[in-house]
This record gives structure tokens, sequence and C-alpha cells, in this order.
């Protein structure tokens, strides 16, 4: 157990949001929210899957809709508590042992710091995903037969309600109808779970890693090349390509972020050109019309001289970025992982290649 002060929140925020694949909210905003929640009730306690009890009782809270709604539609603050309580009270329990986060994010490794905070609970250092994904069945939970009801939803504006479903897909199609109604993002509590669960089915140690990777970013003294080796060494990751955006293409439906970005190569990547598709998170990276990454596999955009992440909502035409690539977690490369969330899900026609192979082809073509 250890304690996370303001520096290791603003270290988190940073490698959840490398970790978001561009999405999972603004890191910015869920920065200032756990800021501010530390601030007024203390540091917040940091438990290891390994020191928390079988047989306890454990509840995440995350934020749930298109990201770049943030932007306009800024949360009052009280919601996640709220809807964190609302499901202890349904589910009869009157002790809850803690919170965590549901996925890597910007704003979804934040708001269960808040939580923690709020109610002085301890959060523990695993998620559902390793990354971020946009759908509520897209959990390494889901994978293990873990039912996602019963959840909770609430809005800003004080709607709250409880969903019971006959599976997980049903309650993603449930509560995105909910959340388009409440404006498009929602804060919900689901996936209760077991200290054995979470052992057996969260992905561990993603709270410290995001800390890791913040500090590699943040870090003094290093150029944006020096740091970027150290970044690459730690995730066991790929830059895949060096460019500008030229073009973005962008809309929010049905409660998503839907897109394609275009980016024209500059230094090392001149005279080639990547395209990479998104729904809330990237998915598919093509350079010269080669895939070169694709989902489960993580595509994380980065400012070219800060390594700063870059999120879906923040594109904009002429901005430099790195593009990096690296593997998912083993939870997802087997059948049953894929088929939740491999490339053919989201409608792209490609079998699913793992990212060390793909890199490997290109070099191979480049000699």
């Amino acid at each position: 157990m250890r304690y996370l002060d303001k520096k290791a929140i603003e270290n988190i925020a940073i490698g959840a949001a490398f970790l978001g694949t561009g999405g999972g909210g603004d890191p910015y905003i869920g920065k200032l929210m756990a800021l501010s929640a530390i601030e007024k009730n203390g540091p917040v306690r940091l438990y290891s899957v390994d020191e928390i009890e079988d047989e306890d009782f454990f509840i995440p809270a995350a934020m749930m809709g298109a990201p770049s709604v943030l932007v306009e539609k800024f949360p009052k603050g009280d919601e996640f508590v709220k809807v964190f309580q609302k499901l202890a009270k349904y589910l009869g329990k009157d002790k809850i042992a803690g919170t965590y986060p549901m996925e890597a994010g910007g704003v979804n490794s934040m708001i269960p710091i808040v939580v923690a905070a709020q109610l002085g609970l301890p959060l523990i250092d695993c998620d559902g995903m390793g990354r971020a994904f946009p759908e509520l069945q897209m959990v390494t939970f889901h994978l293990d037969g873990v039912s996602a009801t019963p959840m909770a939803i609430t809005d800003e504006k004080g709607n709250i309600g409880i969903f019971e479903t006959i599976d997980n897909k049903w309650t993603e199609r449930l509560a995105r109808t909910a959340t388009v109604e409440m404006g498009a993002s929602a804060l919900v509590s689901l996936y209760p779970t077991t200290g054995a669960q979470l052992k057996k089915s969260g992905v561990h140690h993603i709270i410290t890693l995001s800390e890791k990777i913040g500090e590699i970013i943040s870090s003094k003294g290093k150029d944006a090349k020096d740091k970027l080796q150290d970044l690459l060494a730690e995730v066991a990751g790929y830059e895949l390509f060096q460019g500008k955006i030229v073009d973005v293409i962008r809309e929010t439906k049905g409660g998503f972020n839907f897109g394609k970005m275009n980016l024209e190569g500059i230094e090392a990547n001149k005279t080639e050109s990547m395209k990479v598709y998104f729904q809330n998170e990237n998915l598919v990276a093509e350079k010269n019309d080669r895939v070169v990454a694709m989902t489960p596999d993580l595509i994380c955009l980065v400012d070219y001289e800060t390594l700063l992440p870059v999120t879906t909502e923040a594109l904009k035409y002429g901005k430099r970025v790195r593009v990096v690539g690296l593997p998912a977690n083993e939870k997802w490369r087997n059948e049953k992982g894929i088929e939740t969330v491999g490339p053919k899900y989201f409608g792209y026609d490609y079998d699913y290649v793992p990212i060390e192979e793909l890199v490997k082809k290109v070099v191979v073509q480049h000699v």
C-alpha cells in the first residue's frame, strides 16, 4: 500500500491518457477533478490486488459516452459518488472495500480517485482493459463471464437509474440509449466484483504503469528522442510514424466519436502517409495504405516534441505527432478477446495480426 499525492496523480493522468489510445476523456479535466478531491480530502491509498481479500466487494465508476462532449458538458462533481453509492445501496452492501478504474483514460482513470478520496476508500491497482475501449462489454471481466449488471447510471441533472440485463451486450445497448438521452455522456457504476474476480480477471498494475509512463513523458533534462526510447522500452512499443495531421473527419453519433485522420509524413517518414481510424479510441492505423497496427493492440498519438498524449477530441489540422503502437494485454489475444474487440467487430475486414508481426513485415519491405 502507498499513498497517491498530487505529483503521482499528475503522472497517472498523463500515462493513462497515453494508454487510452485517444479515448477515455481529456486528461486535463480528469486531473483537475482528482487534484481537487485529494486537496479537500487528503491523499488516496493505492492497494495492489495482492493486498485485497477474495471475499471483499469492489465497485468501479466511470464516464460513458462521447469524450468530445466533456469540452462543453463539464461534470458537476457529485455524480461520481452518487452513482457509486446508488449501486452499493441496490446491491445491499453495507461495506464496499474499494474502487478501481474500468479503463485507462485521462478522465476514466481519474474518476475512481475522486470517489476514493471523497468516500475514504482505497483504490485498487488494476482495471478491466489495460487501455480504453468504447463499449461496456469490452472488458476482461466480460471475457471471464462476469456480469456488467446490476449497473447504475446518472447524469449531471440528477436523473439516476438501475439496469439489470440478460447479458453484457444488452447492457451496452440499453445504457447507450440512456446516455444519448442524457446528452451523450453519463456516469456509470457497473461490474461489481469480488476480490477474487479482480485477481483473476483484472489487468493488474495499470495505475502503476500509467504513473511510470507519466514520469517518463514529463521528465526534464532529456530530449524527445531519448524520452521516446525510454517510453518504448517501458511499454514494449514501436514508433510507427512521424507526421503532421492534414485532415480530420469526425462526427458524434450514437454516444460515440467516430472519425478518421490523415497524416503527412515528416522527418523519418517524409514522402509517406498514414491514416488512423477511430471510434472514441484509435482502432486501425494504415501506413502507405498498409495496416501497421490494429485493435486490440494500442495505437497512441503523442505530441512530436513533448510526447504528451493527443486524444481524439484534440485532433486538429497542422499538429505534429508521433504515432506509437504497443501490444495489448495478453487477456485480449485469444479467440473471445478478438471476437469482442478485434477489427472485424468494428467493421474492418481484417483478420487480427499482432503488432509485432505487422512491424516486422514493414521493416522487411523497407529493406
